[in-house]
């Protein structure tokens, strides 16, 4: 036996020794051969560790405590492709920390202390597509700091401090897909900073304090196809051209203080075909809201405070698939509100209070084949089927509930008013129905006057027309429209507005006349024009007067100014006038 073991010790001392593992591997991480990855989360680290094998590819060190990077922290890991050093406490990285890293393409720095990213940081590192920076306390980005990522796709810089970002911060990101800026203290966006970013594709703007969307700030990213923003409390209306130079496929305005539907600057996104407005307190959709949208599938205006949808409000909309109106004011929903139904795949109105009435009954006869994403819209009213989800309704409820009785307006006699000039004049229809009816009027000019109508002609609550401050030119026949989806009635009454006397109206035009003159404005050219004239005319004068001092002047060297003149005196009969005469007098006479 004791022979025995001496030969099987001999043999396995003979044995060839197994080979040592290409690289160590680090006390306190874990490391996988086949993906050559270390993991060393959550191990309390207060800098990188040494032992890491050279041919690491990824290197995870998120949750330690890792203060700063150093430029020979990691330069042993020449092969690394994604560096994970989320959820440290570094707050400072110097130049050339990551130089030795030429294959490094995803970097996460999120939720550590960065203040600052000075230049220099991120040199060489031409195939990083990743760099999030988000979660960091980062108050400015300074003008080329991303210069070197020439092949960055994607950039996330949200949940910081910043205030401001330099003009030319994003220079050199002429590869960059995707940038998320949100929860920052920006106030304002800066254009001629985004427009460095030729290929853009993709812009989140979430969580600002920012008051206005600009006409400059997209006009540089002709490559952008998906904006979102979300949660900009300060917003109030999204301006005609601030949109201006975009061909988006999605467009996302949620959470904001919007009042209405931004026609304007929806008009020239044809080739948009998602448009979210939810969670903005929009009230109504007016008609042709979306007429020019021709290439939109989806639209989403859920908690968005919609109390009226108008006929024809999504006129223009030939290919929408899904429309999401839930959690709204609605009490109906007609089939005239759209260009044609036949193209609806998806509804949502559910969470809205339904009138279940002949307006609805379009979603009745298609409630089979219709998809409400799992949430069905239920009757509100009448009182019989409340509660009662649309889709369950059974057949025989729909000719007691979904029939409309057409309007009909109940005092029929003729109304002939007269009035004076400035008075106030009230026309009445009263219409009723099921469901109730709209009424309007039309003018002797064909002009539609509603409840929502501004001037001096209104529709009061009830169908009656005021008209204040009637003129003569208001005179004619007024025209009652009461209608539902059951069809219309209609109703006529006519104005006589007498003018105001002679007397009054010479004294008003001249008073008038004397005001409008009184405020006549002199206009630019007309001071240039009368200034020039005044001035040419005096030149001339003067030019005038000076060539007749130089004429007066160059003749006075040919003329004498002094003379003599010989005064005699007449002979006179008698011995005192012969006494007098002792001869003539001469004297000199100047000529002036």
């Amino acid at each position: 036996m004791t022979c025995w073991l001496c030969v099987l010790s001999l043999q396995l001392l003979l044995l060839p020794a197994a080979p040592p593992p290409a690289g160590g591997c680090p006390a306190r991480c874990e490391c996988t051969a086949q993906t050559r990855a270390v993991a060393c989360p959550r191990r309390r680290l207060t800098a990188v560790p040494d032992g890491i094998p050279a041919e690491t590819r990824l290197l995870e060190l998120s949750r330690n405590r890792i203060r700063c990077l150093n430029p020979g922290d990691l330069a042993a890991l020449p092969l690394l492709e994604e560096l994970d050093l989320s959820d440290n406490v570094i707050a400072h990285v110097e130049p050339g920390a990551f130089a030795n890293l030429p294959r490094l393409r995803e970097l996460r720095l999120r939720g550590n202390l960065l203040k600052l990213i000075p230049p220099g940081v991120f040199t060489r590192l031409d195939n990083l597509t990743l760099l999030d920076l988000s979660e960091n306390k980062l108050v400015i980005l300074l003008d080329y700091t991303f210069q070197d990522l020439r092949s960055l796709r994607r950039l996330e810089v949200g949940d910081n401090d910043l205030v401001f970002i330099s003009r030319r911060a994003f220079a050199g990101l002429l590869a960059l897909e995707e940038l998320t800026l949100e929860r920052c203290n920006l106030t304002a966006l800066s254009g001629e900073s985004l427009g460095h970013l030729r290929g853009l594709g993709a812009l989140r703007l979430r969580h600002l304090a920012i008051a206005a969307l600009e006409d400059q700030n997209f006009q540089r990213l002709p490559g952008l196809l998906h904006l979102e923003i979300d949660n900009w409390p300060l917003l109030e209306e999204v301006a005609a051209g601030s949109l201006r130079g975009l061909n988006l496929t999605s467009l996302s305005v949620t959470h904001t203080n919007i009042t209405a539907v931004p026609a304007a600057a929806l008009r020239h996104q044809a080739h948009l075909t998602c448009l979210n407005l939810s969670h903005n307190p929009i009230s109504t959709v007016p008609r042709g809201s979306f007429r020019d949208l021709v290439r939109l599938r989806e639209l989403h205006l859920a908690g968005a405070l919609l109390a009226v949808v108008e006929p024809q409000a999504f006129l223009g909309l030939r290919q929408i698939r899904l429309l999401n109106l839930s959690n709204n004011l609605l009490s109906t929903l007609e089939e005239s509100t759209f260009h044609s139904v036949n193209t609806l795949e998806t509804l949502r109105v559910d969470g809205n209070p339904l009138a279940c009435d002949c307006r609805l009954l379009w979603i009745v006869q298609r409630r089979k084949t219709l998809n409400f994403d799992g949430r069905l819209p239920a009757c509100a009213t009448p009182a019989e089927v409340r509660g009662d989800a649309l889709r369950n309704l059974p057949d025989s409820v729909l000719f007691e509930y979904f029939v409309c009785r057409k309007p009909k307006i109940r005092e029929r006699r003729l109304q002939h008013v007269t009035a004076a000039a400035g008075d106030d004049v009230r026309f009445q229809c009263r219409a009723e129905g099921e469901p109730a009816p709209t009424v309007a009027w039309v003018t002797p000019r064909h002009r539609a006057v509603t409840a929502t109508s501004a001037g001096r002609a209104r529709v009061l609550p009830g169908g009656t027309l005021q008209i204040r401050d009637a003129q003569p030119g208001d005179s004619g026949t007024y025209t009652c429209v009461a209608s539902n989806a059951g069809g219309n009635d209609t109703y006529f009454a006519t104005l006589s507005v007498q003018p105001e006397p002679a007397t009054n109206r010479t004294l008003g035009e001249g008073r008038n006349d004397t005001q409008a003159a009184m405020r006549f404005p002199l206009d630019l050219t007309t001071i240039l024009v009368s200034t020039a004239m005044g001035c040419i005319t005096f030149l001339g004068v003067v030019l005038f007067c000076f060539l007749l001092l130089f004429v007066w002047s160059r003749g006075r060297g040919q003329h004498k100014n002094n003379f003599s003149v010989e005064y005699s005196f007449r002979k006179v009969d008698g011995p005192a006038a012969a006494a007098g005469q002792s001869g003539a007098r001469k004297f000199n006479m100047k000529m002036i």
